[in-house]
Parts: C-alpha cells; sequence; structure tokens
C-alpha cells in the first residue's frame, strides 16, 4: 500500500502538470514573484480542498461512482446534466487550447513563413491517430513523451538558472497575478482522477488524502521554479516580453529565441513544450473520446469510434483554424469556467448536500472546518469567475 499510495501521489502530480504551465508566467505578467506565488499557493489549498471533498463524496457512494454519478446521486437530474455539459464544456476548451499550442509550435518547427493552418492539422492528425489507435498504445507514447517532458524540463532548469536576471524580478503587482488566477486554475486541475485513485487506493481516505496533498505538491514546486527562470530571463515590457507575449497568446516559452543569444537553452525550451502539448493533448482527448464513448452508449466498434474521433478532433481544429493564437483564452475558458464550477462549486455543493441534507453517516469529513470552509470555497470559486468575466468584458 505504501508503494500504491507513493504511484497514486505520482498520478496526481503528474496529471496536474501539462500544458497550463506554458502559459503561467505569462498569464500573470505583471504581478511579479510574491503575488504569483501567492495567488499559486491559494489555487493548490483549494485544488487540495476540492479533491478531499471529492474522496468524501466517493466513500459516501457505491464503488466506481465517477463524477456525473456523484452529481446524479446527491442533486438528481439537474445535477447530472450539469456536471455532463460543464465536463464537455471544460474538455473542449482544453482541446482547443492544446491544438492551437501545438499547432504553433509546429508551424514554428517547420520555419516562420509555415502557414499557421498547417502546424494545426499535422499535429492533430499525428497525434490525434494516436489516441484513436487505443489506450494501449497512448499509454505507450505517452509514457514516452511524459519521459521526454521530465528530461527537458530538468535541463531547462540547469541552464536556464544560469541566465536568470534578478533585476527583472524586482516588479511588484497584485493585478497581473489576480488575472492569471483561471489559467492557474487549469494548471492545478487534477479532480477528475480522484475517483479512480480512491478505487486504486482500494478506498483508504486516509492514503488517498496523502497521495493528493502529496501529489499536489509536485507541480506546486515545479510553478515556483518555472515561474523565477521564465521571468527572470523574459523582460515584462518590451516587443518580445511577458505583456506583448499575453496580448498574442503566446506561450511562456516562444519569447526565449528573441530574448536569449544562447539559442540552446530556447531549443530545449521548445522540446518541453512539445511534450507538455502532446502529453496533455493525449491524456484530455483519449478522457473525452472514453466519456463520449460511455455517455452516449456508442459500442466500441471501429466505425463508431471513428465517428468519436471526428466529434472529439473536428470542432476543436475549427475553432483553432479560424484563431491560431486562442491558446492563453481557452485556457482561461477551461479554468474560469469549466474547472470553477466543475472542479470547485460541484465537489463543494455536493458536499454540503451530503453532510448537511442528505446526512451521509459513517465517513468522518476528510475536511476539517465544517461550514465555514466550505463557504470559503464557494466565495473562492465566485471571486475566480468574477475574475474570468472582468477579462472578457473589459
Amino acid at each position: 500500500m505504501k508503494m500504491k499510495t507513493f504511484l497514486g501521489s505520482l498520478l496526481i502530480g503528474g496529471t496536474a502538470l501539462g500544458a497550463g504551465m506554458l502559459a503561467l508566467p505569462i498569464a500573470t505578467a505583471g504581478g511579479g514573484l510574491i503575488p504569483s506565488w501567492l495567488v499559486y499557493f491559494l489555487s493548490w489549498i483549494f485544488s487540495i480542498a476540492t479533491g478531499l471533498l471529492f474522496v468524501e463524496i466517493g466513500l459516501w457512494l457505491p464503488r466506481k461512482a465517477n463524477i456525473v454519478s456523484m452529481a446524479r446521486t446527491l442533486l438528481g437530474d439537474f445535477g447530472k446534466w450539469f456536471a455532463w455539459a460543464i465536463y464537455i464544456f471544460l474538455f473542449y476548451s482544453l482541446t482547443v487550447a492544446y491544438v492551437a499550442g501545438g499547432g504553433r509550435l509546429v508551424s514554428i518547427s517547420l520555419g516562420s513563413e509555415t502557414a499557421p493552418y498547417i502546424g494545426i492539422i499535422l499535429f492533430t492528425s499525428l497525434f490525434g491517430l494516436v489516441v484513436y489507435l487505443g489506450t494501449k498504445i497512448a499509454g505507450r507514447v505517452n509514457a514516452i513523451l511524459m519521459s521526454g517532458l521530465i528530461i527537458s524540463f530538468l535541463g531547462f532548469v540547469v541552464f536556464g538558472a544560469c541566465k536568470i536576471n534578478f533585476s527583472l524580478i524586482q516588479e511588484w503587482g497584485w493585478k497581473g497575478a489576480i488575472l492569471g488566477l483561471p489559467i492557474i486554475f487549469t494548471s492545478f486541475s487534477y479532480q477528475g482522477t480522484v475517483p479512480s485513485l480512491l478505487e486504486y487506493l482500494e478506498r483508504d481516505g486516509k492514503r488517498t488524502r496523502f497521495a493528493i496533498i502529496a501529489g499536489t505538491t509536485i507541480p506546486f514546486i515545479a510553478y515556483i521554479i518555472w515561474d523565477i527562470i521564465i521571468k527572470g530571463i523574459i523582460p515584462i515590457e518590451g516587443a518580445h516580453g511577458l505583456l506583448a507575449a499575453r496580448t498574442g497568446g503566446l506561450s511562456a516559452v516562444e519569447p526565449l529565441k528573441f530574448v536569449l543569444q544562447n539559442s540552446n537553452i530556447a531549443l530545449i525550451g521548445n522540446f518541453f513544450a512539445f511534450f507538455a502539448l502532446t502529453t496533455s493533448f493525449i491524456g484530455v482527448t483519449l478522457g473525452l473520446l472514453d466519456f463520449l464513448s460511455d455517455s452516449l452508449n456508442f459500442k466500441k466498434t471501429e466505425l463508431n469510434r471513428s465517428w468519436l474521433a471526428l466529434l472529439v478532433y473536428v470542432p476543436p481544429v475549427i475553432i483553432a483554424l479560424i484563431n491560431p493564437d486562442i491558446f492563453l483564452s481557452a485556457l482561461g475558458y477551461a479554468g474560469g469556467f469549466g474547472c470553477a464550477l466543475l472542479l470547485g462549486f460541484l465537489p463543494t455543493l455536493m458536499a454540503w448536500i451530503g453532510r448537511y441534507k442528505k446526512k451521509y453517516p459513517g465517513v468522518k469529513p476528510l475536511l476539517p472546518g465544517g461550514k465555514p470552509i466550505l463557504i470559503l470555497l464557494f466565495l473562492f470559486v465566485a471571486f475566480e469567475i468574477a475574475v474570468q468575466l472582468f477579462q472578457q468584458f473589459k
């Protein structure tokens, strides 16, 4: 069980780490380090709290309950359809972001004159085929890509740390940090894996809680290190600064080739971005394909899988072709509405109903604090949605 708990924590950490990391220094541009880290910290604590609520809810219900079945049991048909709709919205928003980001990276790699649509189509066709071929193939390819992700990140940290200009990280601005909250929400998201983790750890609430806390610590530390290096290398202002990158919807690694004389660090950064985008793309679209298959009661035939693949990939590709610079915006939608409602509001509401309306017996709350803590979680979700709406209409 100790080994399974350790592996479970890695599952949580690996799920949270991904392409959202590429957007964090851009999303919090102008916020400096300390304000950004405080928002990271609050989002980390929030992700732990909502994850523990999912564990508690899972222990109330029969084995193998997923988010939709949890919502149906505790909130009725409205809860079921609410969870289903937000789940679809979240996963399609993430797919749009990864298609746009991955396509842009491929286009840049092929040459500055390559049209964005070529990269989008190539990226989606290649890695969409990996997902289409099934979980076994996707798992093997993803394992290779994850190895590349870890190696390239460590390489970037080692070589990038030598290029930090500490005068660039003296900026301090709360507004810039707070505006990054929707994308930070996305970057700490893992809660959808909690039902599977609970079963994997044999419905042991204490071990699952430990795996969640330990697992989410991994991305928290990684994000702080990443934030220091990117903000210590790329200036805030200027044609290739962080604010310009945010306006252009770019990832954090794209300005590196303009800022650094040493192109090797920029190259390592591009490799890291590629691995982050592809692993996230495979994981999200594989989950979306299986979710649609179960929801629509499609039998797992080759023809049905082909139709499902078209349903998963065609709409995001069309959106990305219309707006190739939608990477940051799509991540903002995913976090600002999808993650906030599905992974924040929903578990808090279900916990409230289960504890104080239905009064499920026999399970000690894994998240202490009672009603005051749940109210704080509700308020944090409302604040995060308000931040996203402010950015939409400003």
